[in-house]
């Protein structure tokens, strides 16, 4: 697909939403959806054009690495992607690739939702024995979130620390902030430059919709995010090796990576592939979104076990019905319920979701019953979380954030 048939697409998209009103709307930005249960994945994958992570993609997966899939995979929480038989069939061959994933750093505290492909990529990591490079677009934020550079700056070491707290091995990975990292390696500006010079204005506004009162930065900000997935951006990792990259994300920042795999292949590098994951829920619902400024919108990982337990229960859209003889006669409804989708996330055992949702839908197992499940799956997640996370000192960032070779098969 051409840089200009990805943005007539995205022209088209936005006509047809204006004209389709029960349409959801996602971009790099904004997520929103009238439906109670959510995104439409199904629809979702049509429209950005991407590949269904179907039963035959997982099966080769198995069969390539020896192992069952994560259960986000399983469990469809990652469900489209872009090119992921190349990289599979690229371990087949012993070809190298690496990793390439991010976070935007607008707040202090990360929330649970914060952590998804984070936790994918750390498996995926081990799974392969493959290098990983983590951006931390505290560029971006202070564009887009109207904050100071110093201020993004600071909120990027204190998310570096969340993301490290899940146990990444600083042998393997490099954390970095384009904010500090581009005033260290040219290589990264370089890059930045060729990505700038195959993409117009007029392409740009089409992808992203920006319009003529948005400042400067943001229509140059894009080729950021898209030159981490170049192993030329880290020469002191990569040295002048062309390697493949895979790229975990939420189908949101697709759109950054549509525009970098038309540009990638006339600027001499591989295109980037993709695993798109769903949305986390808002505790309110599919309808309603995360904010860092409303602490009931999420679990964030400061929290304590009593505030946990009492978001869910006071907070947490329920899929019950509004009697507990209506409940025991039609069961609640999984699809909207959001502590069933808590547990979809974060509930490791196959079979005991498998009881749960049988349990619930069935009108056996009672909304205060699963909340509570919930809560009891949460509580020592987040606190194993913030455990860990007191460990990552100032000296342990500083490691990762270090110019260095890593070390992998």
């Amino acid at each position: 697909m051409s840089a200009e048939e990805v943005v007539n697409g995205m022209e088209s998209l936005g006509v047809q939403e204006k004209q389709e009103e029960d349409d959801d709307h996602v971009d790099p930005w904004s997520v929103t959806s009238k439906n109670d249960a959510g995104i439409d994945y199904d629809k979702l994958i049509k429209r950005f054009g991407s590949s269904k992570l179907d039963d035959e993609i997982l099966a080769r997966f198995e069969k390539v690495t020896g192992k069952p899939c994560h259960r986000f995979l399983r469990r469809g929480i990652f469900f489209s992607h872009r090119d992921l038989h190349t990289i599979l069939t690229l371990r087949e061959q012993g070809k190298p690739f690496f990793l390439y994933t991010g976070r935007g750093p607008s707040s202090g505290s990360m929330h649970l939702g914060h952590l998804v492909p984070f936790i994918i990529t750390k498996w995926i990591q081990e799974t392969f024995d493959v290098p990983l490079v983590i951006q931390l677009t505290d560029d971006e934020k202070s564009l887009w979130k109207d904050l100071k550079v110093e201020e993004t700056m600071k909120l990027a070491r204190e998310n570096a620390k969340d993301i490290i707290a899940l146990g990444f091995d600083v042998r393997k990975t490099f954390v970095f902030s384009n904010l500090d990292f581009m005033g260290r390696c040219p290589e990264m500006y370089q890059n930045i430059i060729r990505i700038q010079r195959c993409v117009t204005f007029n392409q740009v506004k089409g992808i992203f919709g920006f319009g003529d009162s948005d400042v400067i930065g943001k229509i140059g900000f894009p080729a950021a995010q898209a030159v981490p997935c170049m192993s030329s951006t880290f020469p002191f990792i990569f040295g002048k090796k062309n390697i493949h990259c895979l790229i975990p994300c939420a189908i949101d920042q697709d759109p950054y990576f549509r525009m970098t795999r038309d540009v990638a292949p006339r600027v001499g590098f591989p295109k980037p592939a993709l695993l798109h994951s769903t949305f986390f829920p808002a505790l309110q619902g599919a309808k309603s979104k995360m904010s860092a400024s409303d602490p009931n919108s999420a679990i964030f990982l400061t929290d304590t076990p009593k505030q946990i337990k009492t978001k869910i229960n006071k907070h947490a859209f329920s899929g019950g019905r509004d009697t507990v003889e209506e409940h025991r006669t039609l069961g609640g409804d999984t699809n909207v319920d959001v502590p069933y989708q808590l547990l979809k996330f974060f509930l490791d055992d196959d079979e005991e979701l498998e009881r749960v949702r049988v349990a619930y839908s069935t009108g056996q197992m009672l909304s205060g019953e699963i909340k509570k499940k919930a809560v009891e799956t949460l509580q020592p997640i987040v606190e194993e979380h913030q455990k860990q996370r007191k460990l990552v000192t100032d000296e342990v960032l500083n490691e990762f954030m270090s110019l260095r070779k890593l070390e992998f098969s």
